[in-house]
């Protein structure tokens, strides 16, 4: 196990490496000068060659590069173009809308699909199950801002209970307020994500049903859903796993659009902001960490998939 642990680890760190470079070089090639932003259109040549040498930006890109990278290593991001604050601060505040967020989508995605999903498979072929199937299909088929849309007519306008969009001045300290504000976006990504992972648990459930073990159970006296509820669920669990690498990267670009639409002061938001402020240095940090977040969500993604199937550890 820990020799498998290591080998991911340095994957993981190759991974981010590869990432770095991908995300340094795409923002350089995009059209667009800082520095022309900055000294706004009345600036001369002459100012538009100052303010670039200020910033470091007629430097060779290779230089940078290692400068930001060596930089993120030791925990400075680098300070913004426009603002000169500290990238890592915004990360950091950003990231207290953002994270509860993708974890209360999560959670909503879960609790609507995994229950769901099973249900739908046990109940095959009666009217609750088809109901059910073709709810998740049309579920997953609607677009996260249209979605977003209709629940805030439906909650905001029409019945009163919750924001329709922003964030409380004041932050996390009052929690009931902000929670408050983020239960309506959280319910539009937990509930189109969720519609997408309970028909890929409905898939694995109906494999597990045919499974050698579950009918062999059957036939020892317990009914189909016992066989399944004792002896399928486990292999449904390591399957479910497996996916959640990709729904949780799937609920983090979805909170990319939704903090758009209901205007939260979020990561999502503020990258959207940057790119087209030409922020290259705010740009690159938050586009690493979320890119470096999406690894590590597959590193122990790996590494509990590793640990729970006895199959994966006989091959390593």
């Amino acid at each position: 196990m820990l020799r498998y642990a290591l080998t991911r680890i340095l994957l993981l760190v190759l991974g981010l490496l590869v990432a770095s470079v991908l995300i340094f070089a795409t923002l350089r090639i995009l059209p667009g000068d800082v520095a022309q932003m900055i000294a706004g259109t009345e600036g001369t040549p002459q100012q538009v060659a100052a303010i670039r040498a200020e910033l470091g930006l007629d430097r060779p890109a290779a230089l940078q590069y290692l400068d930001w990278i060596g930089g993120v290593a030791t925990g400075d991001f680098g300070r913004s173009l426009l603002t000169g604050a500290p990238v890592l601060d915004e990360l950091v505040a950003k990231a207290r809308v953002t994270a509860p967020l993708g974890v209360m989508s999560l959670a909503i995605a879960l609790a609507f699909a995994l229950p769901c999903g099973v249900l739908s498979a046990v109940r095959r072929g009666r009217s609750s199950g088809t109901a059910l199937s073709v709810t998740a299909q049309l579920l997953a088929a609607v677009p996260v801002v249209w979605a977003g849309m209709m629940l805030v007519v439906v909650f905001a306008i029409w019945l009163g209970w919750l924001p329709a969009q922003g964030f409380p001045r004041g932050g996390w300290r009052d929690p009931g307020l902000a929670l408050e504000s983020l239960l309506l976006p959280a319910l539009t990504i937990g509930v189109v994500e969720g519609a997408m992972l309970m028909r890929f648990v409905r898939s694995a459930t109906l494999q597990a049903t045919g499974e050698d073990f579950v009918r062999t159970a059957a036939a020892k006296g317990l009914t189909r859903t016992q066989a399944l509820i004792r002896h399928g669920l486990p292999s449904v669990g390591l399957s479910v796993i497996t996916v959640l690498g990709i729904q949780i990267a799937g609920i983090l670009v979805s909170a990319v659009v939704i903090e758009q639409v209901f205007t939260l002061p979020g990561l999502g938001r503020m990258l959207v902001a940057d790119v087209g402020a030409r922020d290259l240095v705010k740009v690159q940090g938050t586009l690493l960490v979320l890119t470096g977040f999406v690894l590590v969500i597959g590193f122990l993604v790996d590494l509990a998939h590793h640990a729970i199937d006895p199959r994966q550890r006989e091959r390593a």
